[in-house]
């Protein structure tokens, strides 16, 4: 009878008298109708027509007494069911009920389940941030112990290299005008000039040594200055002009397009205006470096080395991105990118302190956030988000 099925699913009987699943509705228990044209309720004549049916039994699925669907039998003549035939399709309707109510709780359960794996997920992002910042806290304060203990003999090492120098510089002067053989001034010649060669590397380390103890005891303070309220825009473009010009200071070849995408609303931030432009500055120097290098790879092929800044208001918090279209970093890299002294870059030309240390001052000194995203050979995206009241927030433990 599937034009009988039809009607009935474009037409559902609410509860009243005129229709058996109407009876149904109505009163929470099997109805049975010997003749359904011999009774004087019935009303649904269309439906009787198109189903051809007499005798009809119908019971109902319940779920906590009420019902939520309906069983119904028909005969197309006038013929009882059976009190056994009844008691079997009750049992039946009692099992569908449970069975449906077990689909309704199964799905509840796996909605519950995904989004308690959402939340262990952000516990676990919480976790892995937590331990990063102990770890950098507890490495920064052995970082410190250590850099004041190498500052003092660096410096002699530094300061007497220099003299040393100099010195070579004066016994020249004055072996100019002694009276020695030309094989003798020519040894003596060639072996201050090695000796002032060597000093010179000892020089270059040791201001390369001096660097990185500089770098590791900025990595272990807490903080610098005062911390104000400062348009964060502001912030931005100036950390995009000082990293842009000592970009082309120092290779004068350098080229790169900048772009800006600043919010209007992004407005003011406590903080300390030094210590983010460090972070920003080195963001952004990672940047150029990465165009850089792109750019060499590709000897000038179609490559336009690009870094764009981007601000956005997030209401109480504010963030901030760098992005440029450089080598991009591997996966592999993008794990350990935040760890103390990490660094791919060759030897001489990082201290491995830049990033470890920008995270120190988001996450330690603002009570911020700093994530990276990363598609090799393609682009980097570095995020900062920073509440307004960043460096109060930090200082008062992330209280507010």
């Amino acid at each position: 009878m599937p034009e009988a099925a039809a009607f009935a699913k474009a037409n559902p009987f609410a509860a009243g008298r005129d229709s058996v699943t109407g009876r149904v509705a109505l009163e929470a228990r099997a109805v049975h109708v010997s003749d359904v044209l011999a009774d004087p309720d019935y009303g649904a004549t269309q439906l009787q027509k198109l189903g051809g049916y007499r005798t009809i039994l119908c019971v109902p699925i319940l779920r906590e007494g009420a019902p939520v669907g309906v069983f119904a039998l028909t005969r197309s003549q006038v013929r009882d069911f059976t009190p056994r035939q009844i008691e079997l399709v009750e049992t039946f309707a009692d099992q569908s009920g449970i069975a449906i109510e077990n689909v309704r709780l199964f799905d509840e359960v796996q909605a519950r389940t995904r989004e308690l794996s959402r939340s262990l997920d952000d516990l676990r992002t919480a976790q892995d941030r937590l331990v990063q910042t102990e770890k950098l806290a507890s490495l920064g304060q052995l970082t410190a112990g250590i850099a004041h203990e190498i500052k003092n003999p660096l410096n002699f090492v530094n300061n007497f290299s220099a003299l040393s120098s100099e010195l070579i510089d004066d016994l020249s002067s004055v072996l100019d005008g002694a009276p020695l053989e030309a094989s003798v001034r020519e040894e003596v010649a060639e072996l201050t000039a090695m000796l002032k060669s060597n000093l010179d590397k000892v020089g270059q380390h040791g201001k390369r040594a001096d660097s990185i103890v500089r770098n590791m005891l900025l990595h272990s303070r807490a903080g610098s200055g005062e911390h104000r309220p400062i348009e964060i825009n502001a912030v931005v473009e100036e950390s995009l002009n000082l990293a842009y010009h000592g970009a082309r200071a120092e290779k004068p070849g350098f080229n790169v397009t900048l772009t800006r995408n600043f919010d209007p609303q992004a407005g003011d931030v406590d903080l300390y205006p030094q210590e983010i432009t460090r972070v920003l500055l080195n963001l952004i120097s990672n940047g150029f470096y990465a165009t850089a290098k792109r750019g060499a790879a590709a000897n000038g092929a179609g490559y336009e080395p690009t870094l764009c800044a981007t601000t956005m208001s997030l209401g109480d918090r504010v963030e901030i991105r760098i992005r440029d279209n450089g080598t991009g970093i591997p996966p592999e890299v993008k794990e350990k990118m935040f760890n103390p002294f990490f660094t791919t870059k060759p030897a001489g030309e990082g201290t491995g302190l830049g990033l470890s240390l920008s995270h120190d001052i988001v996450v330690k000194q603002h009570a911020g956030t700093i994530d990276v995203i990363s598609q090799p050979g393609e682009f980097t995206e570095f995020r900062i988000v920073l509440p307004r009241a960043a460096a109060s927030l930090a200082k008062s433990g992330g209280e507010e």
